[in-house]
């Protein structure tokens, strides 16, 4: 297979393959018109011989019986045209003109019948000349006779030779139009990478924000993908602006609140004053906690792929541990092997916050569904737990919102599914199940795009 170097340019590249190839096919199509050419040449010339030994012939027979001499069936012949023959028959030969005397003498004693080409120094000639010749031997009323027609080959050759030359001027004038009609397509084509240059180089001096979409076909998956990443990288300083000043707001009190216990030296930090300090730190620990972890959220992010079914099985064997009195159940239809492009951490984060709310209020068992509607995938958790009222089902995975304070935890998991689900253009729902416990569901679109 042949290969390039990656670091070379597209246009060097082409060039390199485009213009020897150019060169290689007009080379060889000149080369092929030059046998063409000899070989329409020497068939016409066959021909031609064939005819005028046939009309020889025609001759020869039409005199036979009228005791007239080979020289006048000869001369006769002469009239008509003007190539080299000669006529043998038992005991005369007549050849024409004497000059061919070298060449057709031996041919009229040889016993070779059919085109022949070979060369001989004809009379007053200074040097041998090429001819093809044309034999052929028959009888007429028993007596045998001799045919040899002969044809100069050196005008023909010539006027190959010139056709050819000219041949060779036209395909030289043809290559050098198809030359300049490469560099035209070269140029023109790479004109739209010359724009994405320009558009990169702009957008590095903070001319524009995003590369502009009006690009050939086979560059469209490029710069969409580079303005998915811009637009990813521009939501994720937008998400931690808004994180670090959702900390601020959210810690500054309680740490004032703490400042203001501590700074009071007129007031001994008796019992309620200690509480009232651990709710405040606890306060802050739980917000440090939930930022934390949605800054771990990564969301789609190109190249990145999660494995459901092998992930969900790992987690549901690690909480089987934590929970040792309720089980854990998996049902789907997906191969092992599935993959879904989500990153995997962002999927055990779901998976794992889903699966730990089921396992704190289930009573015996959770259930985990996975399955592909083509369309959505899908993620449901169920557990045989109290359930939540329906008219507050609504305000589950609410930033900052828990609907019991006796279980352990602070309940950001459910809100940190959510935020997820969003990044991925997908959605948590809530509901009841049969047995009156709680279903989640979470659905993602199967066909992620980034923001």
């Amino acid at each position: 297979m042949l290969r390039t170097s990656p670091a070379r340019s597209i246009r060097t590249t082409l060039f390199t393959w485009l213009l020897p190839a150019a060169v290689v096919v007009i080379a060889l199509a000149w080369l092929i018109h030059g046998q063409l050419l000899a070989h329409m040449s020497r068939s016409f010339a066959e021909s031609r011989l064939l005819e005028e030994a046939n009309f020889i012939e025609h001759q020869l027979r039409k005199s036979w019986g009228n005791d007239q001499p080979l020289g006048e069936a000869g001369r006769s012949v002469e009239e008509v045209f003007h190539h080299a023959f000669a006529i043998g028959t038992e005991g005369q030969r007549h050849i024409s003109p004497e000059i061919w005397q070298p060449a057709l003498a031996p041919l009229l004693a040889s016993r070779v019948t059919g085109t022949i080409s070979g060369k001989a120094e004809l009379i007053g000639a200074t040097s041998a000349t090429s001819f093809l010749a044309y034999r052929r031997s028959g009888n007429i009323d028993g007596s045998p006779f001799t045919i040899v027609v002969a044809e100069d080959l050196t005008v023909l050759t010539q006027g190959e030779k010139s056709l050819h030359l000219w041949t060779a001027a036209l395909s030289g004038a043809l290559l050098l139009m198809l030359i300049g009609m490469i560099f035209l397509a070269v140029h023109l084509s790479l004109r739209s990478v010359k724009g994405i240059q320009q558009s990169l180089l702009a957008l590095q001096a903070g001319e524009r924000e995003r590369l502009d979409q009006d690009t050939p076909v086979e560059f469209a998956p490029l710069t969409g993908q580079i303005n998915g990443l811009l637009d990813t990288l521009e939501q994720r300083l937008h998400h931690s602006r808004n994180a670090l000043a959702n900390l601020s707001h959210s810690i500054k009190t309680p740490i004032a609140a703490v400042r203001q216990v501590l700074e009071d030296d007129q007031r001994p930090l008796d019992k309620p004053s200690r509480q009232q300090l651990v709710r405040k730190l606890a306060t802050i620990d739980q917000q440090l906690e939930a930022e934390l972890r949605r800054e771990r959220i990564a969301g789609p992010r190109i190249g990145h792929r999660a494995h459901p079914v092998k992930q969900a099985r790992e987690l549901l064997w690690m909480l089987g541990r934590l929970y040792p009195d309720k089980r854990f159940d998996l049902t789907t239809d997906l191969p092992p092997d599935t993959v879904w492009p989500v990153d995997e951490h962002d999927l055990n984060e779901m998976l794992g916050n889903l699966l730990d709310n089921a396992g704190k209020w289930a009573t015996t068992q959770i259930i985990l569904e996975l399955a592909d509607t083509g369309q959505r995938w899908v993620v449901r958790v169920k557990d045989d737990g109290p359930g939540v009222e329906a008219s507050q089902l609504k305000q589950l995975g609410t930033r900052g919102v828990r609907l019991d304070q006796q279980t352990p935890g602070h309940g950001i998991g459910l809100a940190i599914v959510r935020d997820l689900a969003g990044r991925y253009q997908g959605s948590l729902t809530f509901g009841i199940t049969n047995s009156g416990g709680l279903e989640a569901c979470l659905e993602l679109p199967a066909t992620l795009t980034t923001p």
